[in-house]
């Protein structure tokens, strides 16, 4: 009950604010992640100057949202680096609460750069501190939900929040087609399922109709021209897309599969439906993409993605096509 009366007040307060900061500062999975905490907070806050603080690869993402007024680029200096930290200190000055939605080693010494601001995140002693004990248990959309209701802000989507900013992006394919993202963290191989495997699901997508479609990073090519051997009829966009030009690609997808990596929570949060492909690097239940409705988003979770079959993928992506 008490917990219940100072959401409420905190609620009212909200409407006074006028200068808000929101950090995050990625990566892609934890960005998009966040579309939901950035809708709400632009909500709570209607009449404030909203502004994001994030890194260099997410700007863009930032100033074509209509949740921020302005984006500030995070340099991440180096405790070493006087000037980048007076800059970052300046950056953080001058708000009258900050959100913290990166929560990390890293975003708690800014806390200390920003005295003044009331500060929505997981260090400090004041009110808005998010102080859960099982906040590292929860999945990312639970954890920032929770953070943010303690701040008065209740309304936080928990599927899919607006995303017809992103719809019209990107290049447009006539045919149907489907979206293979083969890549992943380049210091986690076992991340990845072998880009053998998705040349022959390519073939099967093919056999039902569907252009396989490869993207991913530029360094990612060398997947996508192993893919493009095994399966001509596969198009190589790697490298060739920004992060709103994949979005809007995604979601005019039939379907979309590929490992645990940040264009696949583009594709779930877009609508489109979709495999994702884990392996024992990393837990499903605290990062899973999240679809819009149930059965959009199918996740496997195996120990190693090597032993994962062509025929139990296709299966999955194809039983319903």
């Amino acid at each position: 009950m008490t917990r219940h009366i100072t959401v409420g007040r905190q609620s009212e307060q909200n409407a006074s604010l006028r200068l808000i900061l929101v950090i995050r500062l990625g990566a892609l999975g934890d960005f998009v992640q966040s579309f939901g905490p950035f809708q709400a907070i632009r909500q709570a806050h209607p009449d404030a100057h909203i502004t994001l603080l994030t890194t260099a690869p997410f700007a863009e993402l930032g100033r074509l949202s209509p949740w921020f007024d302005s984006v500030e680029v995070d340099a991440r200096a180096s405790g070493a680096d006087i000037k980048g930290l007076l800059h970052l200190r300046a950056q953080l000055q001058g708000y009258d609460r900050i959100y913290d939605l990166q929560t990390s080693g890293r975003t708690a010494r800014y806390r200390f750069l920003a005295p003044a601001a009331e500060w929505c995140g997981h260090v400090g002693n004041g009110a808005l501190v998010h102080r859960n004990p099982w906040r590292n248990d929860m999945h990312t959309r639970a954890r920032q939900r929770d953070q943010l209701r303690n701040a008065g802000i209740t309304d936080v989507p928990a599927a899919q929040p607006d995303v017809t900013w992103l719809r019209e992006k990107g290049p447009v394919v006539g045919l149907p087609y489907a979206v293979l993202v083969p890549g992943a963290a380049p210091h986690r191989p076992g991340k990845r399922w072998p880009a053998e495997r998705y040349g022959q699901l390519a073939r099967k997508l093919v056999d039902h109709g569907l252009i396989p479609i490869v993207v991913g990073t530029q360094a990612d090519q060398p997947l996508a021209q192993k893919i493009c051997h095994i399966c001509p009829q596969a198009q190589d966009l790697t490298g060739r897309t920004s992060l709103p030009d994949l979005a809007g690609l995604l979601g005019r997808a039939e379907l979309a599969v590929g490992n645990d990596t940040g264009p696949m929570h583009l594709a779930a949060i877009m609508g489109v439906r979709c495999l994702v492909l884990f392996s024992a690097d990393s837990n499903p239940a605290l990062t899973a993409p999240l679809g819009a409705s149930p059965g959009q988003v199918c996740v496997f979770s195996v120990r190693d993605l090597a032993q994962l079959s062509v025929d139990r993928v296709a299966a999955a992506l194809l039983g319903r096509h």
